[in-house]
């Protein structure tokens, strides 16, 4: 018989409360000191702008985002443009080496004085060289590659990304350090690891947008500090992801004029009304069930939009094939794009294009008719700008709407109306 002692793995410390001041006593709401500066300004202005105007002082930010959308990209040169602007900034990263990193900074040109590198998967190691560097931005690349040391667990696992995440989180309260956490995603899209993880965090921000086109959208879902639903632009090239500054003239810039399918919708992202073009093309069905394919638009969009214009237009749709695409690699979920799709299955069924001149904007309901939808002026306002002389829009109520000069307001009741306006016989 031979004694073995089985040695006890050890529990992770109690947490305190984390707390901007490290005070854990309660607070009057007005003894609360906010002359410290609120927001640290981000040089990328698309980036700011989802965030709210900067990274605020112990926030906790996550982005995701597919693999090879940009998201390392992105967070290197944001913290190499924070170290130029006078921030110290440190770059944690669980998946790349030290030289790795600077072969890629290289490349994107983010090289800076105040950029720290550390090639780390251990996280107290991590929170151990923040406490000495003091940096005003912690990238951690990734949440699913880090680690703490008192689990057994291996990273990635629910337990690991929940308890690095929380330690995350108490640091940034502590020390009031920003941090931007990236996060791997399923192939649903959605962030990986225990939900959780996306109540811990301020923000959750997601980089979309096909990786075999330019365009990304950073998309802002949750923001405890500003606006949800806000997006910024960028387009991938050899450099590095650029700003987007006008983005209706960029996704417009490759339009075919007068070709059947084709309709130019304005959306609304968060603040930002977006001119984007759709394009439907219907074709005979070999199959008894002809087929619905949509790129860039909600598939239930599709399917309701067909039923309307078979059901109540009278187009015969039940043996052809219909295809959509939105042009950009961009997702269009607001309802006030079915006017446009509407139109693009009718022009593409016709075989008659639309006017050049013409964009439209609205929501079709089941019995046909067209809907208002929020912000038509600054919708408007846009089209305006980008050389557009008119637009379909939904019956207005003429009170209190208060829209553009030099732009044409053409209302429509109903889808049957928009097609005899933009596709006369």
């Amino acid at each position: 018989m031979v004694e073995h002692v089985e040695e006890q793995s050890r529990a992770p410390r109690a947490r305190r409360r984390p707390t901007s001041d490290g005070v854990a006593a309660p607070q009057s709401l007005g003894e609360i000191d906010l002359s410290q500066k609120a927001r640290i300004p981000v040089p990328i202005e698309e980036f700011s702008r989802v965030l709210g105007g900067g990274f605020v002082p112990g926030s906790l930010v996550l982005l995701g985002g597919e693999p090879g959308i940009g998201k390392s990209t992105l967070a290197l040169d944001l913290s190499a443009q924070l170290a130029r602007s006078g921030c110290r900034a440190l770059y944690v990263s669980g998946e790349e080496s030290a030289r790795q990193i600077k072969m890629r900074a290289q490349r994107l040109e983010a090289d800076a004085a105040d950029l720290f590198v550390l090639a780390e998967t251990d996280l107290e190691t991590v929170i151990g060289q923040v406490s000495s560097l003091d940096p005003q931005l912690l990238v951690v690349d990734s949440i699913q590659t880090t680690r703490w040391a008192e689990l057994d667990s291996t990273p990635g696992m629910p337990a690991q990304v929940r308890e690095c995440a929380l330690r995350l989180q108490e640091l940034a309260k502590t020390k009031g350090v920003s941090i931007l956490m990236i996060g791997h995603v399923t192939k649903d899209g959605n962030i990986a690891g225990p939900r959780v993880l996306e109540h811990i965090v301020d923000a959750v921000l997601y980089l979309e947008g096909d990786p075999f086109q330019q365009y990304r959208l950073l998309r802002g879902v949750k923001n405890r500090f500003g606006a949800t639903s806000e997006v910024g632009v960028f387009e991938m090239r050899g450099s590095g992801l650029l700003q987007v500054k006008n983005p209706s003239e960029a996704l417009l810039e490759e339009r075919v004029i007068n070709a059947p399918g084709s309709a130019v919708s304005i959306t609304v992202e968060g603040t930002r009304p977006l001119l984007v073009e759709l394009q439907a093309l219907t074709s005979p069905s070999p199959f008894a069930n002809p087929r619905r394919t949509a790129n860039g638009v909600d598939m239930r969009r599709l399917l309701l939009v067909s039923a309307v214009l078979s059901t109540r237009m009278g187009l015969k749709l039940l043996d052809q094939d219909i295809f959509v695409n939105v042009i950009g690699g961009l997702k269009i979920s607001e309802p006030a794009s079915d006017l446009a799709l509407a139109l693009a299955v009718a022009s593409s069924i016709y075989d008659r294009a639309l006017p050049a001149d013409l964009a439209m904007v609205g929501e079709v309901g089941l019995s046909g008719e067209v809907r208002r939808v929020g912000q038509l002026a600054a919708r408007m306002n846009e089209a305006r700008k980008i050389g557009f002389k008119r637009v379909l829009v939904p019956r207005l109520r003429r009170q209190s709407e208060d829209l553009p000069d030099g732009i044409e307001a053409i209302e429509v009741r109903s889808v049957g109306d928009a097609m005899r306006l933009a596709l006369p016989a």
